[in-house]
C-alpha cells in the first residue's frame, strides 16, 4: 500500500455502491430520469432491462413501465443509443453529446469503413450510392417521424439490397442494406431507437431521426463521461475504467488527469474516484436487498467484481458470453438468482453455502412480491439466459 494512499475496503465500496446506486429503501427515486442520471446509464441490449433496473430504484414502483415509456418516447428526457463498447444504452437526453464525441465517433468510423469495405468485396454499390441510399432514408425517416426498416424500404426501395458478407467463410450470410446501415446511422448518432413493435419487452424497435446536439470536443467529453462514472462508481481501476469505456488505455489516462482525480488503494491495486471523494463512506443504516435484471448496470458496473460477486457464482450467473442473469443481492453482495415463471411467480435461490439468515431471507421475499406486485400480467425472460435463470423456471 502507497504511503498516504488511502485504501479503500470492500465494505466500504459496497457502502458507496448501496448508496450511488440507489438501492437502500432511503435512496431510491422518484423519477426514471433520476434513476438515468444516477447510474450514468441504463443497459439497453435487452429492452427489459432498463424497466426492471428501474423498477428496482424507484420509491413507487407502481408505474414504472408507463413513467419509463413517457420518458423515452414522449418527453425524450431519456435517449436509447449506441454507446460505449459498441453497445446499446438508455441515457439522460443531455447526456448524448458528451457520450457521441467521448465514444461514438471513433466506432463509427471504423463500422463505416467496415460496411462500405464489406459490400465492395460482395461486389456491391459503392459508397456514393450508400451515401445516396442514407440521404434519402433519412429525409423519409423525417416525414414518417419513426418507422420500422421495412416502413422505410418502402419509401427508399434500395434499402432491400442484399449483398453476401464474408463470403466462403463458415460464417458466410446474407446481409440486407436497411440492417446494416441503420444501425450504422444509430452508431453515428443519427438515428436512435424509437418505440418497440410490441409491449416493452419488445426487441423489435421503429427507428426515429436522434435529437440534436452540439458537437463537442472528444478529448473534452471523455473527460466529462468519465468524471460522471466515477462519481456513481469510484473508486474503479484503469482496467475497470478501460473495459467500462471500450476506450485505448491512453485515452483513459488522458481523462483521469484531466478530471484530476485522485488515487487510492483497492484490493487489485490502484484505484480512483473523483476529485474530493477519498474520505470514507459510512455503510447504510438499514441493511438492503434488492432482485437486480439481467445486464444491470450496478452489477455490469466494473471489470474487477470479486469484491461483490464471488468468483464461484459465476458459473450460475453468467451465460456463456460474460452476460449476467438477473441477481438476488443482500447488503452490497451477488448472493443468488431469480426468475419469473410462467405464471407470474417471482422465484429465487439463495447459492451461498453459508446461506445469509431469516432476517435476509425475508428482505429478499420482500422484494420479491414487491417485483412481482408491479409486473403484473407481464412476462420476462431475459434475452441472456443463464443456468440458475433456466433451472429456476423449469
Amino acid at each position: 500500500m502507497s504511503a498516504g494512499v488511502r485504501y479503500v475496503d470492500g465494505v466500504e465500496r459496497r457502502a458507496r455502491l448501496a448508496l450511488r446506486h440507489r438501492l437502500t429503501a432511503a435512496g431510491r427515486a422518484a423519477t426514471p430520469e433520476a434513476v438515468a442520471d444516477s447510474l450514468v446509464a441504463l443497459h439497453g441490449t435487452d429492452p427489459a432491462t432498463v424497466y426492471l433496473a428501474v423498477g428496482a430504484r424507484l420509491a413507487d414502483p407502481a408505474g414504472p413501465v408507463a413513467a419509463t415509456e413517457r420518458a423515452l418516447y414522449e418527453d425524450r428526457t431519456l435517449v436509447r443509443m449506441h454507446g460505449m463498447r459498441h453497445t446499446v444504452f438508455v441515457f439522460p437526453t443531455e447526456l448524448t453529446a458528451v457520450v457521441h464525441a467521448s465514444t461514438g465517433l471513433a466506432v463509427a468510423a471504423g463500422a463505416r469503413t467496415k460496411l462500405v469495405n464489406d459490400m465492395a468485396k460482395a461486389g456491391a454499390p459503392d459508397a456514393a450510392w450508400l451515401a445516396e441510399v442514407e440521404k434519402s432514408a433519412l429525409a423519409a425517416l423525417g416525414r414518417l417521424g419513426q418507422a420500422t426498416a421495412t416502413e422505410l424500404a418502402r419509401e427508399e426501395p434500395r434499402l432491400r439490397e442484399q449483398f453476401v458478407y464474408a463470403a466462403g467463410k463458415s460464417y458466410e450470410g446474407i446481409h440486407t442494406v436497411s440492417t446494416r446501415l441503420l444501425r450504422l446511422l444509430g452508431v453515428e448518432g443519427k438515428v436512435i431507437r424509437g418505440r418497440p413493435l410490441g409491449s416493452w419487452t419488445s426487441s423489435q424497435f421503429r427507428w426515429a431521426l436522434a435529437p440534436a446536439h452540439p458537437e463537442l470536443d472528444p478529448g473534452r467529453a471523455q473527460a466529462e463521461l468519465l468524471r460522471r462514472w466515477l462519481a456513481v462508481c469510484g473508486p474503479a481501476t484503469e482496467a475497470d475504467l478501460k473495459w467500462w469505456t471500450g476506450w485505448r488505455v491512453t485515452d483513459v489516462r488522458r481523462a483521469l488527469k484531466a478530471i484530476g482525480a485522485q488515487a487510492v488503494t483497492v484490493a487489485e491495486g490502484t484505484g480512483y474516484v473523483v476529485e474530493g471523494d477519498v474520505g470514507p463512506v459510512a455503510a447504510p443504516e438499514e441493511p438492503w436487498a434488492a432482485l437486480l435484471p439481467s445486464l444491470d448496470p450496478t452489477a455490469m458496473g466494473w471489470q474487477g467484481r470479486d469484491w461483490y460477486l464471488a468468483p464461484e457464482l459465476r458459473p450460475a450467473l453468467f451465460d456463456g458470453s460474460g452476460n449476467i442473469g438477473p441477481t438476488v443481492w443482500w447488503n452490497g453482495r451477488v448472493v443468488g438468482g431469480w426468475a419469473q415463471r410462467a405464471d407470474g411467480e417471482i422465484v429465487w435461490r439463495i447459492l451461498l453455502g453459508e446461506g445469509i439468515g431469516r432476517d435476509a431471507q425475508a428482505a429478499v421475499a420482500a422484494e420479491a412480491e414487491r417485483l412481482g406486485g408491479w409486473l403484473g400480467a407481464a412476462r420476462v425472460t431475459p434475452r441472456f439466459r443463464t443456468p440458475t435463470e433456466k433451472e429456476l423456471v423449469r
